[in-house]
């Protein structure tokens, strides 16, 4: 408890058992604890000491020292810390929770999955479920004809729109949530995210001593999840051998590296990494698209210069091929901004390696500190975006994002543990959006809260309750 203190670094007196996480998830989110503690310290000093339940951590609070660590001094900061247990928990053990050699292996494995010319080839698919999004859209809408404003609940919609998205493409499976919303793989993927399967105490127990955690055969995967997800990834791959499938997707590209000279992929490999993918996919890009409308629907006059936008790009190449999708560019815009303002991985992790004398200070990040980069501070730091609570797309033109350092804005984290599936997550999110601007117009409606309510016990970022907006046909 007295760590800090003894090394003369900036630091919250922390609560016993609880370190500083002692009102989040009752009175205060993790964002808010956070941002208010970067808020607090920033500026007198490099970095400050947290206390996690039972172990120490530093946050960041300088822009050139979150760069060092996360790109130029990469090297000595390339883990996680993340807990993973392939041998009793095999689905864990998946690229976002892999560190060291097997991490490095892994990643370079997956990365040309990501290409562009991949998204060239799964944009069919994602097109194909947008053009199902908009008839079930348009169902909601009918709900309500003849009534004076048409309320419709989005965020369970786009969650339902990315699901069948990822389904397709990480598992080749026709989930046909949008239409049946009780379907098997929405209410799993949802169970992952809201029923953990452990409380906050024990999860932190097993990050602070994995090795011990291990020894226990302690999971953090739901058995049920685990189960689905890999029977899942059993019959796929099974149905695709014999019947010679071959299928421009995510899942055939796994299939594929089952071959790879150099040690090819397991049966356990594969399902960890189509079930990270799934994870990585469906909440972000969904998140990132309800809080997207809910910004528009409060500004009609951005909204109105994306439809445009939209329109112009769509009459010049008749559809959404990926030329048309590089010309969205304000769309683009609204999206950075979106994730500037409601951040869903509102802070990362990373591990220091060996002894890291901080370059100017006498201040040492010592070997094994959990490192916290606050993406969502940073992000409502008036000093990097001024007048940080307003929606304002015009901070990401080009000439805009040269101007600000480097380590701004992290949306999708930066160097090389950014996230892999940034070109994938930014296709779905330019698709959906385009499409739901083309096809319809969006406000407050009675039941919109203004402002959103923030989930306080999620480790995402995610709104309280449902994104109700008012709905009309363009």
């Amino acid at each position: 408890m007295i760590h800090w203190a003894r090394r003369g670094v900036v630091h919250d007196k922390p609560v016993w058992t609880y370190g500083n996480l002692n009102q989040v998830g009752k009175s205060l989110s993790a964002v808010e604890r956070f941002r208010n503690y970067y808020e607090k310290y920033k500026g007198k000093a490099p970095f400050g000491g947290f206390y996690f339940p039972f172990r120490e951590a530093a946050v960041l609070l300088d822009l050139d020292l979150v760069k060092l660590v996360m790109v130029k001094d990469f090297n000595n900061f390339a883990h996680r810390g993340n807990y993973s247990n392939e041998r009793d928990d095999p689905i864990s053990a998946h690229l976002f929770n892999l560190d060291g050699h097997a991490w490095r292996d892994m990643r370079n494995k997956l990365t040309p999955t990501f290409t562009s010319l991949k998204m060239h080839q799964m944009l069919p698919i994602v097109l194909e479920i947008a053009e199902r999004f908009m008839l079930v859209m348009q169902k909601e809408l009918d709900k309500h004809k003849g009534e004076e404003e048409s309320p419709v609940e989005v965020k369970d919609l786009l969650a339902r729109f990315t699901t069948d998205i990822i389904g397709s493409c990480a598992f080749g499976l026709d989930c046909n949530s949008l239409n049946d919303p009780k379907v098997e793989f929405r209410r799993m993927g949802n169970k992952t995210f809201t029923e953990r399967r452990h409380g906050r105490i024990v999860f932190s127990f097993i990050q602070s001593f994995p090795k011990f955690a291990k020894w226990l055969k302690l999971k953090t995967v739901r058995d049920d999840v685990s189960a689905f997800f890999r029977r899942v990834v059993r019959e796929t791959l099974d149905y695709r051998d014999r019947n010679h499938v071959q299928r421009k997707d995510f899942f055939n590209l796994l299939m594929e590296l089952r071959k790879d000279p150099n040690g090819g992929l397991s049966f356990n490999q594969i399902a960890a990494q189509a079930f990270v993918f799934f994870l990585g996919g469906f909440e972000t890009s969904s998140s990132t698209m309800g809080f997207a409308l809910h910004l528009l629907a409060l500004h009609p006059e951005i909204q109105e210069r994306g439809r445009e936008e939209v329109q112009q790009v769509l009459s010049k190449h008749k559809q959404l091929n990926y030329e048309a999708l590089k010309e969205l560019k304000y769309i683009k815009q609204i999206m950075y901004e979106t994730l500037r303002k409601y951040s869903i991985a509102s802070i990362l992790l990373r591990k220091t390696l060996e002894d890291y004398p901080v370059p100017g200070t006498s201040y040492v990040l010592e070997a094994g500190t959990p490192i916290v980069i606050p993406v969502d501070a940073i992000h409502h730091d008036p000093d990097v975006y001024p007048e940080p609570d307003k929606f304002d797309p015009e901070r990401f033109t080009p000439e805009a994002m040269e101007q600000r350092h480097a380590a701004a804005f992290l949306g999708f984290g930066a160097g090389p543990r950014n996230c892999i599936g940034l070109r994938f997550g930014e296709m779905q999110t330019l698709v959906g959006l385009a499409m739901l601007l083309k096809n319809f117009k969006f406000s407050p409606a009675k039941a919109t809260e203004i402002p959103l309510q923030i989930n306080k016990s999620s480790v995402f970022l995610q709104s309280k309750g449902g994104i109700v907006l008012n709905v009309e046909r363009v």
